[in-house]
């Protein structure tokens, strides 16, 4: 069985940090892009992160440019997404998902290409 286990949110204050992990079984996740994504409520998906198999990392908004960074380790079957310097508008459940290739997954918010999905950890940013 495929699966992707994200953890890591929590409650955390304006300014601190936090980091998820994106826990891969069933499969060698050193063979897919891996993607961040969130919602917030009320709000549409965005694509906050994604590595390449070859390790190449995008961040997509630039709220989050200089201040979140994804990485993975491939012998650790995990991806991970450093968040600091987090705001009150990173409250929001954070997904990890898997493709073959990061296009279209990123690009398309995690509407096309996407192999596997997680179910999300939730982050909360509250002073």
């Amino acid at each position: 069985q495929l699966q992707l286990v994200e953890s890591g949110g929590a409650l955390v204050q304006p300014g601190g940090s936090l980091r998820l992990s994106c826990a891969a079984s069933g499969f060698r996740l050193e063979l897919y892009a891996i993607g961040w994504f969130r919602q917030a409520p009320g709000k549409e998906r965005e694509a906050i992160s994604c590595v390449s198999v070859t390790g190449d990392s995008t961040n997509y908004p630039d709220s989050v440019k200089g201040r979140f960074t994804v990485s993975r380790d491939n012998a650790k079957n995990t991806g991970y997404l450093q968040m600091n310097n987090l705001k009150l508008e990173d409250t929001a459940n954070y997904y990890c998902a898997v493709a073959t290739t990061s296009q279209p997954m990123c690009n398309s918010r995690g509407d096309y290409g996407v192999r596997v999905w997680g179910k999300g950890t939730l982050v909360v940013v509250s002073s």
